[in-house]
């Protein structure tokens, strides 16, 4: 049976990893409605000689945090692939502009000509426009979830390695007695 040792140190891993993303999606400026910061939890299920931990988080979550390759960059002016090393991509299917509108009302997003004047146009036209330059080039990754992860990871093996020989040597002293 797994000890309490084992599960404190995935615990605490858990929540490290939990609570350092939900602040890079603070400091990082993508926390606009607060939906992916509450959404990321950790799940640590420990049996008799087995255990597990799962993350979840809203299904948009891991394209913020891995990126979206972009259709074709040409197609803006400018334009340059956000993530190329993505393992999602857009294909032919552009990203639903009446939401994109909501977030550049969220942050009041307007348009502007060559001056910096304001432009005319609604937020649904702004939609459209950033629809099609996400689509043309893609969502850089911010790797909110990722740093944290590997980070607590590359420190797991110890703690859980300290955590194994504390609790043989509990289960040798309680042997021999």
């Amino acid at each position: 049976m797994l000890s309490d040792n084992v599960s404190i140190a995935l615990n605490r891993f858990a929540k490290h990893v939990v609570t350092q993303s939900r602040a890079n999606l603070t400091r990082g400026n993508k926390n606009v409605n607060r939906a992916l910061y509450e959404s990321i939890t950790a799940d640590l299920f420990v049996g008799k000689n087995s255990f597990g931990l799962s993350f979840e988080m809203e299904d948009y979550g891991q394209f913020q945090d891995l990126g979206v390759k972009g259709a074709n960059p040409q197609l803006v002016k400018g334009g340059q692939q956000k993530a190329p090393n993505s393992p999602f991509s857009f294909k032919d299917k552009r990203p639903p502009s009446q939401f994109i509108a909501a977030w550049a009302k969220a942050r009041n997003i307007r348009l502007r000509d060559e001056k910096g004047r304001f432009k005319k146009g609604n937020y649904d036209t702004i939609g459209i426009i950033l629809a099609n330059r996400i689509f043309a080039q893609g969502i850089k990754p911010s790797l909110f979830f990722t740093r944290p992860f590997e980070a607590a990871f590359a420190n797991l093996p110890d703690e859980l390695i300290e955590a194994f020989e504390l609790d043989l040597e509990s289960l040798l002293t309680q042997t021999t007695k």
